[in-house]
């Protein structure tokens, strides 16, 4: 389930140039303006019988099409973070690019973190690993998880693991996406194994390097390819 309580968005980095929502070929593209959605209460909305519309025991990806730290939104986070107190029975996942913003956007009694809320960084190059690694791992976090979205280059995030929970990785979607290398992949799933980490991979993206050949995948079977591969380490737990 998603939630959106803000649209809009705009590129902060290289793994926005072909954004599956707002990039040069998606259906949003120019939409650049931050406006409130019509579900931005949709967390604590409540039923004729007075019981809450999404029912407990969920995850909420929570701003999927925009960024939960854009500064354009400053004035409503608040209430945000107000909701999802609230709504201690439900697991809200966020993922940003924008983890610099993280603690100048944390509501007064965040303390260590709420138990609810898993935060995701995103990482998309080495580099941006190892400029937004370091603050990620820096904040009071309960739970956390690096998501290698889109992967555009090989990683190391050996020197971060020990302090998150997980990681996610996955190539890039739409008409112009970048290449995946199955090895890129190969790579992070051994970090993450000797770490003791989970880890997903979630999609291989529209081109796609196997160990043979560069392959174009349709988006419908992205996650069906990755999956095939076998690489996903769960130990038991409900991935994302």
């Amino acid at each position: 389930m998603n939630w959106e309580p803000w649209t809009g968005c705009y590129p902060v980095s290289t793994g926005c140039d072909n954004c599956y929502f707002y990039g040069p070929n998606a259906k949003r593209f120019g939409q650049n303006e931050i406006t409130k959605t019509d579900k931005f209460d949709w967390p604590i909305r409540r039923n004729k019988k007075g019981e809450y519309c999404i029912k407990g025991g969920k995850i909420l990806a929570t701003c999927f099409a925009t960024d939960f730290f854009l500064p354009e939104a400053d004035l409503w986070r608040k209430e945000a973070w107000a909701m999802i107190k609230e709504r201690q029975d439900i697991d809200f996942l966020i993922i940003t690019k924008r983890i610099d913003r993280f603690k100048e956007s944390l509501p007064e009694d965040w303390g260590d973190g709420y138990d609810n809320v898993n935060i995701g960084c995103t990482v998309e190059t080495q580099a941006l690993a190892d400029q937004r690694l370091p603050l990620f791992l820096s904040y009071p976090l309960k739970r956390r998880f690096i998501a290698a979205s889109p992967l555009l280059e090989e990683l190391d995030l050996s020197p971060y693991l020990a302090k998150v929970d997980h990681v996610t990785v996955c190539g890039e979607n739409g008409r112009d996406g970048r290449l995946c290398e199955y090895t890129w992949i190969e790579k992070i799933q051994k970090q993450c194994q000797a770490a003791g980490k989970t880890f997903w991979f979630k999609s291989t993206g529209t081109r796609f390097r196997t160990q043979e050949e560069v392959v174009k995948v349709n988006p419908f079977k992205q996650g069906a390819l990755a999956k095939s591969f076998q690489l996903d380490i769960t130990d038991g737990k409900r991935l994302f």
